[in-house]
């Protein structure tokens, strides 16, 4: 094993990376104007390591929780730990920090820096080595998941969309933080390229045995990668349904046709349908 492999799970290890605990949060919106009332009372307990994939109707507060979780955004009650820690109360400060990193729906990658400037770019901006131990560290990564090490030198310009995911997946992975959250990461690709970046994200996983919060609205997707698939109900947001995905892993293309992923899946879309209807019914705007 490379030692950018063992120092990440030996920090696992060692620290208990990961627990996040969600408890009773709410966010309200314009509180002295239209009031829109985005959470209200959600509590979540992801344990260290669990994938952990969130579905819901559009505007039910996927994005909004992530976000706090973040420190991108404020709560207005409740709170939110990690490893017992607090990172968002009624009264803090938003805390965004290396622990948590953020794989958001658009590319965010330099444009002008190579694959591995792009990789090694928050080390160097936390000063946490010199730039030859950053750029060994990030060719080790690069070689460890798909070979990447040899498109190391070439600019996003030069790199499909499903590398780039790649890429910034990695970059984000590079700074061992606790958590990994994923808003929507794939939501743009076909569907040849979504199952070859779930392929390439499950290895990822198996490998290293992060913390993953995933946002998705693919019912499918969600099923595929996580443990635990969470529906949220319509806005005010809140957890309707836990979902225990207990399909062995690693998971295969057999995985999708078998009885129980069905089973599941007609679990999550009872839910998430109902969820929907609510909001149509409603008329409601969607919001994060």
């Amino acid at each position: 094993m490379s030692n950018t492999a063992t120092d990440i799970n030996q920090t696992t290890e060692q620290t208990g990376v990961g627990h996040l605990s969600v408890q009773h949060v709410g966010k309200v919106y314009d509180p002295g104007g239209a009031n829109v009332v985005a959470l209200d009372d959600c509590s979540l307990e992801i344990p260290a390591g669990e994938f952990i994939a969130v579905v819901g109707p559009s505007g039910c507060g996927k994005s909004t929780l992530l976000n706090i979780m973040a420190g991108f955004d404020s709560l207005t009650s409740g709170s939110v730990l990690l490893d017992d820690e607090p990172l968002a109360t009624l009264n803090g400060s938003l805390q965004p920090g290396p622990d948590r990193v953020v794989v958001f729906q658009n590319g965010a990658l330099f444009p002008w820096k190579t694959v591995l400037q792009n990789v090694v770019y928050g080390l160097l901006v936390q000063k946490q080595m010199s730039e030859q131990a950053a750029n060994e560290k990030g060719m080790d990564l690069l070689a460890r998941t798909g070979n990447l090490d040899r498109i190391a030198h070439s600019y996003p310009g030069q790199l499909s969309s499903g590398m780039q995911r790649r890429v910034e997946i990695l970059r984000a992975l590079i700074n061992n933080p606790k958590i990994l959250l994923l808003d929507e990461p794939f939501r743009a690709m076909d569907t040849v390229s979504k199952t070859t970046m779930h392929r390439h994200l499950l290895d990822i996983y198996d490998q290293y045995h992060k913390t993953v919060f995933f946002i998705t609205h693919d019912l499918d997707e969600a099923i595929f990668l996580a443990d635990t698939v969470v529906v949220m109900t319509t806005r005010p947001g809140t957890i309707k349904l836990r979902l225990d995905v207990d399909l062995p892993r690693p998971r295969t293309r057999e995985t999708v046709l078998s009885e129980r992923f069905l089973e599941l899946k007609q679990q999550a879309v009872s839910a998430v349908h109902e969820e929907a209807k609510k909001a149509f019914e409603r008329g409601e705007r969607e919001l994060a």
